[in-house]
């Protein structure tokens, strides 16, 4: 049996159905399974559900094939400390051990939002020196990038650790099942509705010297690509460490929302506005995933094109009666 914990979330439902289509259905997921995330797995088989908070005492006892440990307080406005600290690092390090202890695999979901403002890079060199060199703009980025100390340092001086280990920082992350995520959904699920009937999509201005208005740039990745990577490490199983998902292309906003358009088939319309002041000290206006790590591991399945990757999201999932995976 798999456990995927956030298996209702976005990424977790979608790793449900890449394992679906192997023709893996031995899964049990952890999860507030309520309101709309009851809908990412109404298509999915698995075989039983665990309360979050059940979740160690469940654990007692059994033997799994793996943990996919997709669960955490992913917003990155959420300033509650405390809970953030108590999902985002101490659940980890405690799955972690029991995974030691069990000789369980274990990969879990980082976040490219350990990068900060990208001035040390997007180098996902998994050394504790270049970890503590990381400073991340929010509270979750810096629940992430300590727990990827943690497990980092542990492994480097001989500590127990599981038989596979393997953090995975995803980078910016869209496509079907985000839907319940509401003001942390991708701009691609958010604009949709308006840009179907010909509304413009409102970005942000620059405040930056040689970048537009809308020229902030990410690292977008398919949900669909990222779950495949995820996959990838749960068949390679000597493949331990902390690595980078993301495309290795950085893409302007400009971009996203005009492949938004382009997939409904209407003339780009896109306004900008000033960033709010609550974001101005904790907003990255760059990110690019370095790939070479995992490509040297193995990887080497091709990454969907952003315009690809957004026709598929509006054709098949925003724009049916249906939108769900």
């Amino acid at each position: 049996m798999i456990l995927v914990t956030g298996g209702a979330g976005f990424i977790g439902s979608n790793l449900i159905a890449g394992l679906n289509e192997r023709g893996v259905s031995d899964i049990a997921v952890a999860d507030q399974i309520d309101g709309s995330k009851r809908k990412n797995l109404d298509k999915r088989r698995f075989d039983e559900t665990v309360v979050p908070a059940d979740l160690l005492r469940w654990l007692e006892g059994r033997k799994l094939g793996a943990i996919l440990h997709m669960g955490a307080i992913s917003s990155t406005t959420e300033t509650d400390e405390e809970m953030v600290m108590r999902n985002n690092f101490e659940l980890p390090v405690q799955l972690l051990e029991w995974c030691a202890t069990t000789r369980t695999p274990f990969i879990y979901a980082s976040s490219a939002a350990t990068y900060g403002d990208g001035s040390a890079g997007f180098s996902d060199d998994d050394s504790p020196q270049a970890l503590s060199n990381l400073k991340p703009l929010n509270l979750y980025g810096r629940s992430k990038a300590r727990f990827d100390l943690w497990a980092a340092e542990r492994a480097r001086r001989g500590g127990k650790m599981p038989p596979q280990w393997a953090g995975l920082k995803y980078f910016n992350v869209f496509g079907p099942n985000e839907y319940h995520k509401h003001e942390m959904r991708s701009i691609v699920c958010k604009a949709f509705p308006g840009a179907k009937v010909g509304k413009p999509v409102r970005l942000f201005t620059s405040d930056r010297a040689g970048i537009p208005d809308g020229g902030q740039a990410r690292d977008f990745i398919y949900v669909k690509d990222a779950a495949a990577v995820s996959l990838w490490f749960l068949d390679n199983s000597r493949v331990s460490g902390i690595y980078n998902v993301g495309t290795g292309q950085a893409r302007s906003f400009n971009d996203l929302i005009r492949a938004l358009f382009h997939a409904l088939k209407r003339e780009p319309r896109i306004e900008y506005f000033e960033m709010p002041a609550n974001l101005r000290n904790q907003y990255q206006y760059y990110t690019e995933a370095r790939m070479e790590r995992l490509r040297a591991a193995g990887y080497d399945a091709p990454f969907t094109p952003l315009e690809a990757a957004v026709e598929d999201y509006v054709m098949h999932y925003l724009d049916r009666d249906d939108p769900y995976r």
